[in-house]
């Protein structure tokens, strides 16, 4: 897979992690980089001056010990704060601004920000011209496809990007109406495409290296942008990338080329990986958040991998008992303590035989001994600060 050249800046893949709020912090970004994300932005940052040096902000931009390029996702409706933002944020080491165009949460289409801008072609069109020429980095935009079903404007919002000097565009294939509701378009990213000559990433319902290769044959995109898809299994950016290598690089296959070339990928991985992973993301949390809140956010990301475990959280009375006992752990200690028990039963159970994932994961195998996860973590050495 080649690499991806925005601007400037050059990915080694296709493959970028989007940006989600409470999500993709910096403990997840890494994560995601090491298991093969080509590219990771930052959670959206408030344009706002007034929310700058709130601790959401500082740890939002937080990027020690992350591999280059970094990126920022900054938000606004205000064409000098969203200028200043990009500005601070670039002086601060982003090598790369991207503007939130689509974020169809309440709050934020409040204040005129994310997917409400859609409704206003003049303010996009002075926000992002204001936005490009305040800064020497390239700068994204990610958008939606319109407003609504009815007010679909993404052909103008790509003529707008294009003239103000944006160096890619991504597209979640669903207006701001759609929410995450039924499936993501693929008709309006293929129609750009024949318009706009800047780089097209595709996002939106990509969750397997087969649907990955479907997108990108229908709609020319240059990449792929994995948001929920990702929230459990950080692995599948290396389980596509291992995919998207056996495509040829002048041309996409033929649609009875794809089962042969997507075998290739290695099985899913073994649930002593899964959970080795797992521990590893638990760590990186507790040092970068402190152990009290580090207990409490990696609450969520350990119910998204059970998820998808065959035995998991939501699949038995056994794994209804886990959850409750997980959401009610208050200490670093006996979070990994339980989770190391369920991952040891699960082994023994003879869990990797019979299928381990609920959903295709298209990944590699791991490690085959659950006992290399030693309890002397990280962050115990360390002592991890509350922020």
């Amino acid at each position: 897979m080649q690499p991806l050249q925005i601007g400037s800046v050059s990915i080694p893949n296709r493959l970028i992690l989007a940006p989600m709020a409470g999500v993709t912090d910096q403990p997840f970004r890494l994560l995601c980089r090491r298991l093969g994300a080509g590219l990771t932005i930052s959670e959206m940052v408030s344009a706002n001056p007034a929310l700058r040096n709130t601790r959401k902000s500082r740890e939002r931009t937080d990027h020690r010990g992350e591999p280059g390029p970094i990126a920022v996702q900054i938000a606004g409706s205000d064409p000098q704060q969203m200028a200043e933002a990009a500005r601070h944020n670039a002086d601060c080491g982003a090598e790369l601004i991207d503007i939130n165009l689509g974020c169809p949460a309440k709050k934020v289409c409040k204040a005129a920000a994310g997917s409400a801008l859609l409704r206003d072609e003049a303010l996009v069109g002075r926000i992002l011209e204001a936005v490009v020429r305040s800064v020497d980095v390239p700068v994204t935009l990610k958008t939606r496809t319109g407003w609504s079903p009815e007010t679909r404007n993404l052909a103008n919002i790509a003529r707008i990007a294009e003239a103000s000097g944006i160096q890619l565009l991504t597209v979640h294939g669903r207006t701001r109406a759609c929410g995450y509701q039924g499936e993501a378009e693929v008709e309006s990213l293929a129609g750009i495409r024949e318009q706009c000559a800047l780089p097209l990433v595709a996002n939106g319902d990509i969750d397997r290296a087969t649907k990955a290769i479907e997108v990108l044959n229908s709609t020319g995109a240059d990449a792929i942008m994995l948001g929920r898809a990702a929230m459990g299994r950080p692995w599948i950016f290396g389980s596509m990338a291992a995919a998207l290598r056996g495509l040829a690089t002048t041309a996409h296959p033929a649609s009875d080329q794809l089962s042969a070339r997507v075998s290739e990928v290695p099985r899913a991985p073994s649930m002593a990986w899964i959970g080795a992973i797992l521990m590893e993301h638990l760590d990186r949390l507790y040092c970068f958040y402190g152990e009290q809140r580090g207990v409490l956010i990696a609450r969520k990301h350990i119910g998204w991998t059970l998820r998808d475990l065959r035995g998991g959280s939501d699949s038995s009375a056994e794994g209804e008992h886990l959850r409750q006992r997980l959401m009610a752990t208050t200490t670093a200690a006996s979070q990994l303590d339980l989770l190391r028990k369920h991952f040891a039963d699960c082994i023994s159970a003879d869990c990797i035989s019979s299928g381990v994932l609920a959903r295709s994961a298209d990944s590699t195998d791991g490690l085959s001994d659950f006992a290399s996860l030693a309890p002397d973590i990280h962050w115990i050495r360390h002592q991890g600060v509350n922020r």
